[in-house]
């Protein structure tokens, strides 16, 4: 008995639209830091290191302390990265859902339908019955 209402419990959280919409929601964002992850590393810091010299690619861009080497070139590719997902979230979240939101507030709300005689009859009696109290 007590399964069987934690099993409806977990089937009812599941497999309710929020739940489902932010799953979906996830992995389309892991599809696009993918993407992103790939626009950085095969496109953009190659081509920066096409305009700063040297013979290696970002990748091998380190600096050199005794016997220890720290790998910069792959941090500023994680950077640029970050900074692209960063500004991919703002172009959408404040940009994108903020002209909808002005969007939607400009929308013309059309004024009430006229009073009906009927209408200011029972308003009539309505204000006489409150003065009789």
């Amino acid at each position: 008995m007590v399964v069987r209402n934690i099993f409806d419990e977990f089937r009812n959280f599941a497999f309710k639209g929020n739940v489902v919409d932010m799953a979906v929601g996830v992995i389309i964002g892991a599809a696009f830091g993918k993407i992103v992850d790939s626009l950085v590393k095969n496109i953009l810091m190659p081509a920066i290191s096409l305009l700063i010299p040297g013979d290696q690619s970002y990748i091998g861009w380190k600096l050199a302390i005794g016997a220890k080497e720290i790998p910069y070139g792959l941090f500023l590719g994680e950077v640029v990265n970050f900074l692209i997902v960063a500004f991919a979230l703002y172009a959408f979240m404040v940009k994108f859902m903020g002209f909808l939101m002005r969007q939607k507030s400009q929308v013309p709300v059309p004024p009430p339908p006229p009073v009906s005689d009927e209408q200011k009859l029972l308003r009539e009696i309505r204000d006489l019955l409150a003065a009789r109290k």
